[in-house]
């Protein structure tokens, strides 16, 4: 089903965010956490590319088993990294047959060891360019990023909602956010989105924190911004994995039970390939479904 019947049908979704293992041979573990998953309900399951546009066909067959033997409507990422407009049009083709409905259109990260996304010739320069071309070519549902605190290249948070808002002219159905830490800065970007008449839902990306040294490193990468309090505490847990773990599930519960009370249109977690920690934080909530 396309996700954007599945909103106008419900006003709130769960959905989960998977990605291709880093190590070949280890699908048959992931598969085994999705079907845990799967028993959570979720409307929908994301399917990411490694960074750089890696693992590309690896994700395809991944949302294609989600799709077609675990029987759940899957996300799909596809982004302009390494690829000319042939290139895309051979992959939407591949959605197609494997009755994938669904995109994440994304402009994507750099190559590995390079420090600036440089545009493939023949290719895209932007998100809201794949998404115009996708749109013109074939009746996915399109989904798009949205930065609650600005995109790290964006020079201020008005210029990234003005390209949001160019994502969706293009064509885009929904948007998924990027995580945040702080839940004003969802609120805030919801209501500056609507001043700027993007009227399509937007649905908060949640990241429970379970490890001291990938936070970090995901900080670094994203420029998304830790609150001093939780910060705090993380530094002084930093050698207890344990700790982490528990505080990292404990907050990302306090927030999704406050975006609840705010009526948002969904939930998505960034599960990091795991079901338990997921689990956790949804015993303790009441979901609007």
């Amino acid at each position: 089903m396309k996700i954007r019947n599945i909103l106008t049908e419900k006003r709130f979704t769960l959905s989960f965010e998977v990605f291709p293992p880093v190590r070949e041979g280890n699908l048959e573990s992931l598969f085994s956490t999705i079907q845990e998953l799967r028993e959570l309900k979720p409307e929908f399951m994301s399917v990411t590319y490694g960074a750089g546009g890696k693992t590309r066909d690896t994700s395809i067959e991944i949302a294609s088993k989600v799709k077609n033997e675990f029987g759940m409507d899957v996300l799909a990422h596809l982004t302009c990294v390494q690829a000319t407009k042939d290139d895309i049009a051979i992959i939407l083709d591949e959605f197609k047959k494997e009755c994938i409905e669904n995109i994440l259109a994304l402009r994507g990260d750099p190559p590995e060891g390079e420090t600036k996304f440089v545009k493939t010739k023949g290719g895209f320069g932007y998100a809201s360019d794949l998404v115009e071309y996708i749109r013109a070519n074939d009746d996915f549902s399109i989904g798009v990023a949205g930065y609650p605190e600005g995109h790290p290249e964006a020079p201020s948070l008005e210029v990234d909602l003005r390209n949001l808002k160019r994502k969706i002219d293009a064509g885009a159905d929904f948007v998924i956010t990027q995580m945040f830490f702080n839940n004003d800065s969802f609120y805030s970007f919801r209501d500056r989105a609507l001043e700027m008449k993007i009227r399509v839902p937007i649905i908060p990306g949640i990241f429970p924190i379970l490890n001291y040294k990938q936070i970090k490193r995901i900080v670094a990468l994203s420029g998304v911004k830790i609150p001093s309090k939780l910060g705090n505490k993380l530094e002084k847990s930093k050698d207890k994995p344990e700790d982490i773990e528990k505080y990292g599930i404990e907050y990302a519960t306090l927030q999704a039970t406050d975006l609840i009370r705010n009526e948002i249109r969904g939930l998505h977690l960034y599960c990091m390939n795991r079901s338990r920690p997921v689990k956790q934080i949804l015993k303790d909530l009441t979901l609007p479904r």
